[in-house]
């Protein structure tokens, strides 16, 4: 079983991954005791075939293929039921977080004994280096104010792409993830404090790359998405 998998989603990357896959590889090797999962959402373009390629003579680095476009909520959870790791980290393609903050993230489990660790860009801003436009970042302000009124939760920034689990919480949470798309950041959360598992907050590095696939109807459908994480709680669905 290694130390730490890295779980990261992949949708029409191959522009980013000659860039980032080096950084996540050389990660591993340094490490060791570290395997790479990059789980294909039924890309259009050659990203698939340039990680096969790079997986050869590399075994800690695997492929997962969705079997159509599903969605980074649905990747993710690929991924995390795939992993082997005492500790699965979830990370964004664009690597806007760069990978060796996740030393933060399991320091920060380790001193406070909790299952899992969410990187946040609010609790410290002054680790943004390269911010979202003005709109973006304030409509993502907008969205935490909605998120905390709406579920309790108390996190300052469940969006960003840098969360590590417990491989036990990550196995139960996961299994009882309903939504596909971006509002399951949110939803994951909500069913960890449900079934008690301790998650901490940290702040980490951050910079905006361009090239995001959040779309403007992706954020409109996140506001929706926080009624449908307290509907699914007041049926019972994440018992």
């Amino acid at each position: 079983m290694p130390r730490l998998s890295i779980v990261v989603p992949a949708y029409n990357e191959a522009a980013r991954f000659p860039i980032t896959l080096p950084k996540l590889a050389g990660f591993c090797e340094r490490h060791g005791s570290v395997e790479l999962l990059v789980v294909d959402d039924g890309s259009r373009d050659n990203t698939a075939a340039l990680i096969e390629d790079f997986a050869r003579g590399r075994d800690f680095v695997r492929l997962l293929r969705n079997p159509a476009n599903k969605g980074k909520g649905y990747s993710v959870r690929h991924g995390m039921r795939e992993a082997k790791g005492e500790w699965i980290l979830s990370t964004d393609a664009d690597l806007s977080s760069p990978i060796e903050e996740v030393e933060k993230l399991l320091a920060a489990v380790e001193r406070e004994q909790a299952a899992a660790a969410i990187g946040s860009r609010a609790l410290d801003r002054s680790l943004v280096g390269v911010h979202q436009a003005p709109l973006r970042e304030w409509s993502g302000r907008v969205f935490n104010v909605v998120m905390r009124l709406a579920t309790g939760l108390p996190f300052r920034d469940t969006q960003c792409g840098f969360k590590l689990y417990r491989r036990d919480a990550a196995l139960a949470i996961f299994e009882r993830q309903q939504l596909e798309g971006f509002g399951f950041d949110v939803e994951d959360l909500m069913i960890a404090r449900l079934h008690g598992f301790k998650v901490v907050e940290v702040p980490v590095r951050w910079d905006n790359v361009e090239g995001t696939k959040v779309s403007a109807l992706n954020g409109a459908r996140a506001f929706w998405d926080l009624a449908v994480v307290r509907w699914h709680q007041v049926r019972g669905r994440y018992r």
